[in-house]
């Protein structure tokens, strides 16, 4: 056995699973009294955007796209994300045999990341997978969906048409959700972060990939500009979930940082 152990685990998100559960559950009461749940939980959607910051601070944008996908008779979640303290070409996919979070240990979907390696040519960096951005992931994937196993990751300098070609093999199979792990612009005033974080939720709900290239500060906007091209290629209708920025918590709306999740609809369902 060989296990991804926790990195972040009492900084991003608690080491306690109770109180991971407390936070959920406080996320929960605030979304239920503001949101028409029966309208969110009925779209038939495997694929979402979802923040990657403390979560104190973006914990509740995230809870919302996962109570999304916790309805759905899934098998294994692909959650991809940047790498943000090594420089490196490509794509790195996470080459253990479970993930450990606060709640127990994810089955790392072994079969899967054998099939990506030798069909896409992708290899296992050890040392870019102490990341955060698929880390803080992985408490809410065990949570809502204990039974699924999990798939990580990690792009450095990497084409999006050829991440999106990766994205569109794993939407193939009916049990199989992909998570986008991105923040949005960083450390601008909110009227700044407001008008950057704006133009990539107008290039998600537009399905444009140029918009992104209009300003767009996105640390992930590889994994954004991936999602929305297999979007257009699945003919998937975007929903945003849940926009806000840090002075939300903070109250500090000198230097924010903005988050956001959205969904990916698949028409064709029955």
């Amino acid at each position: 056995m060989s296990i991804r152990e926790m990195s972040v685990a009492g900084s991003f998100y608690p080491n306690s699973s109770q109180e991971i559960e407390a936070m959920l559950d406080h996320f929960n009461t605030i979304l239920e009294k503001n949101v028409n749940m029966h309208q969110l939980l009925s779209f038939e959607s495997r694929a979402v955007i979802v923040p990657h910051a403390g979560y104190i601070y973006s914990g509740f944008t995230a809870n919302v796209a996962y109570r999304t996908l916790a309805t759905k008779p899934l098998k294994q979640v692909v959650v991809v994300g940047p790498s943000h303290r090594q420089l490196f070409k490509g794509i790195s996919i996470a080459d253990y045999t479970h993930y450990a979070t606060p709640f127990g240990m994810l089955p790392v979907a072994t079969q899967t990341v054998e099939t990506l390696k030798q069909k896409e040519g992708i290899s296992f960096l050890p040392h870019v997978h102490a990341e955060h951005s698929t880390e803080v992931q992985m408490p809410f994937i065990k949570y809502y969906m204990p039974d699924v196993s999990v798939v990580e990751l990690i792009y450095g300098k990497e084409d999006p048409h050829h991440l999106s070609s990766m994205i569109d093999q794993l939407l193939e199979e009916s049990q199989t959700a992909v998570v986008i792990s991105t923040d949005l612009s960083h450390f601008y005033d909110i009227k700044k972060a407001q008008k950057h974080d704006g133009i990539c939720l107008d290039a998600i709900t537009t399905l444009d990939p140029l918009r992104l290239e209009q300003g767009c500060e996105a640390c992930g906007k590889t994994g954004v500009e991936a999602i929305i091209l297999s979007a257009r290629e699945r003919g998937l209708i975007p929903h945003v979930l849940d926009y806000r920025t840090s002075a939300d918590i903070s109250g500090d709306t000198t230097q924010v940082v903005g988050y956001l999740s959205a969904l990916f609809e698949e028409r064709n369902h029955a």
